[in-house]
């Protein structure tokens, strides 16, 4: 046992010196705290944008000229920055759900919808393509430059906060409604 631990030893010590004397050693860069999007065309931006959630391990890709489609904790957004060069920017993140041929264009889905808007905040609820789809669109306000824990808390927010939504929806309602996969519509186009 005591020559296994001095091998150990030695072994560990060996590769330490062999590390301190090689000038080759590749750095690691360290992913940004921030990323700075002011002055930049919205298309830009999205790259950028893209760019720094790669770089922080998100899974992410892009989604149309200035979307970012990124999965969080199962669920998956697009994020959209929208710069404006002599106010305040915004990253809107949007969110898509499929409903039920049987409940297209129903009185049901707009006072839902028309309830959720009235007694939310966290986000707003419209319905679009004829009725198909429900979008749930946030925004995080920002100038120039926002930090990667701003975007990872207002994804993490909105998150939450559809969670709790679905919750209190009657029981079937996952049947009536569904999460459209975006990250996967982006693999078959």
């Amino acid at each position: 046992m005591r020559k296994l631990l001095i091998a150990g030893l030695m072994l560990g010590l060996t590769a330490c010196a062999a590390t301190e004397s090689n000038s080759d050693v590749e750095v690691i860069s360290k992913a940004p705290d921030s990323v700075t999007l002011g002055d930049m065309s919205d298309a830009e931006a999205a790259d950028k944008l893209l760019e720094a959630l790669l770089n922080k391990s998100y899974l992410a890709k892009k989604a149309g000229p200035n979307g970012v489609a990124v999965e969080f904790d199962n669920s998956q957004f697009i994020l959209q920055p929208s710069i404006n060069p002599d106010g305040i920017d915004r990253i809107l993140m949007n969110r898509f759900y499929a409903i039920h041929p049987k409940y297209v264009g129903s009185k049901e889905m707009l006072v839902m919808i028309g309830t959720l808007n009235q007694k939310l905040n966290f986000a707003k609820f419209v319905i679009r393509e004829r009725g198909a789809v429900i979008q749930v669109q946030g925004a995080a306000t920002f100038v120039d430059t926002i930090s990667m824990e701003e975007i990872r808390r207002f994804i993490l927010w909105t998150d939450e906060g559809l969670r709790q939504v679905g919750k209190s929806l009657p029981e079937g309602s996952e049947d009536i409604i569904k999460p459209i996969p975006v990250m996967q519509r982006l693999q078959s186009i």
